[in-house]
């Protein structure tokens, strides 16, 4: 794989991110450090949060498999 033709796909980036964010809310929710925030942040509402950011960082894999795939690919002769 040539560096130079590897480029990061911004949706794997925000994917990535946002996924990493709600996995540490979650994680906080369980430890019960948001209760005082919303009710809803409880346990229950945090196991749901870590399901979510797990999801979100399993789709932010996808296109960057997809973009690793491409810079493999070599041209036709």
């Amino acid at each position: 794989m040539r560096p130079e033709s590897f480029r990061l796909p911004i949706s794997a980036i925000v994917l990535g991110a946002l996924g990493l964010i709600v996995l540490v809310g979650g994680f906080l929710a369980l430890a019960g450090q948001l209760k005082h925030l919303h009710p809803l942040l409880n346990r229950d509402g945090g196991l749901a949060l870590v399901v979510s950011g797990v999801a979100l960082v399993l789709s932010a894999s996808f296109p960057l498999a997809i973009a690793v795939l491409a810079a493999q690919r070599k041209p036709a002769d």
